[in-house]
């Protein structure tokens, strides 16, 4: 079997999955375009990277479908000036498009394993802009504010911590509800209160800490 051609994959994800997803931001483009996702998969799931489905990772958690990951970066409108905060390194794909698009990127995940196999691919591709840190985000205290705010796990409802954690004018991406029908939402803050986007309707593993409250009938 011929090694796949994983240049091409990329290129036809692009063209046949995630502009036709209307995501046409030049940016983002450029910076999915450039970005070997194939290294960031698990290994036995390589092969799928440029594939339209989510993948399994380690600890219960997925990788999103690259059409998502595409409409998530796309909805933050980062600035190569913007300060953002992960939360959910998960894979580390993310976090490197993140870093490529914004000044500066804080991620968190509660599996240290994440954490360190991002720290090293991320030393692999020289990106230096990147604090890394294994933390609870229900229990994380960043001590600032960001320009935007990108969450990789679904929550039952947004939290009030992640919407403190958002400076004026700044952004945040969040997929709520639950499964299998959660909504994509895109929130910024504004000087009297939350503008909300309904982007698009999706499922997504639950952040630990976030998930629905099991209601038992009796």
């Amino acid at each position: 079997m011929p090694p796949i051609d994983f240049e091409a994959a990329r290129f036809l994800m692009i063209e046949q999955q995630v502009r036709p997803w209307e995501v046409l931001d030049p940016a983002v483009l450029d910076t999915i375009g450039r970005l070997q996702r194939e290294d960031f998969v698990p290994l036995k799931q390589r092969k799928l990277a440029y594939v339209d489905v989510a993948l399994p990772l380690d600890h219960g958690q997925q990788m999103m479908k690259p059409v998502v990951e595409g409409r998530m970066l796309q909805s933050l409108e980062l600035a190569d000036s913007d300060e953002v905060l992960e939360i959910g390194t998960g894979s580390g794909y993310i976090t490197a498009c993140l870093a490529d698009l914004a000044r500066a990127v804080v991620s968190i995940d509660i599996q240290g394993e994440f954490t360190e196999r991002c720290r090293a691919r991320l030393a692999e591709l020289g990106m230096n802009n990147v604090r890394l840190e294994t933390a609870d985000a229900f229990a994380f205290e960043p001590g600032k504010q960001f320009d935007a705010v990108c969450v990789t796990g679904a929550v039952a409802d947004v939290p009030e911590r992640f919407l403190s954690w958002v400076k004026p004018g700044g952004r945040l991406f969040i997929i709520r509800g639950p499964a299998p029908v959660q909504e994509a939402v895109r929130l910024l803050r504004t000087d009297s209160g939350w503008e909300e986007q309904s982007l698009f309707e999706t499922e997504l593993t639950h952040l630990a800490g976030a998930e629905p409250v099991q209601r038992f009938a009796l």
